[in-house]
């Protein structure tokens, strides 16, 4: 396994614990025992109400420009041109476009599990959880998809809690 898969997997898995925590303080329900999965299965599998619930992980940066900035990546001239251009364009937009793109790609793949459900990780700093609640109601969810429910993580640390997207 690579660095970049090690990286990967480690966010997975902080993505996962810090969402378990926020939905425990949210609902006093207990979600326990990560563990993480092969490729055919979501990203991370837990225990809800006795019975499994897979978790898909996915961090929202804005772009991959970004994401490079966020991760602390070296950055090459063109790539900083990138981004300084990304920051003349209004957050809001950037915002449910992004998150529009996520739930986009993630409803096109297919899992074996009886239950999943898609956790967004919220990484952008500019973006906080009040901005993700005023553009809820603008995200499209495409159809079909495998998701029983779809969450975002307000903020990258998970200070400010969880929003559901879906349903």
């Amino acid at each position: 396994m690579n660095d970049s898969e090690k990286e990967k997997i480690e966010l997975e898995h902080q993505a996962a614990k810090l969402f378990m925590r926020c939905y425990e303080k949210n609902t006093g329900k207990p979600i326990r025992h990560i563990w993480h999965n092969n490729p055919i299965r979501p990203d991370v599998s837990c225990m809800f109400e006795g019975q499994r619930l897979d978790l898909e992980i996915a961090h929202l940066y804005g772009s991959e420009e970004e994401a490079m900035e966020i991760l602390g990546r070296h950055l090459t001239q063109k790539t900083c041109d990138v981004l300084a251009q990304l920051k003349e364009e209004p957050a809001e937009e950037r915002l449910l476009a992004s998150l529009n793109k996520i739930l986009t790609n993630k409803s096109s793949k297919h899992y074996r599990t009886q239950r999943v459900w898609l956790v967004i990780r919220n990484a952008h700093p500019e973006w906080q959880k009040a901005d993700i609640k005023a553009v809820e109601h603008l995200i499209s969810m495409p159809e079909p998809h495998a998701f029983e429910k779809v969450w975002i993580l307000g903020d990258f640390e998970g200070k400010t809690g969880i929003v559901r997207l879906y349903p």
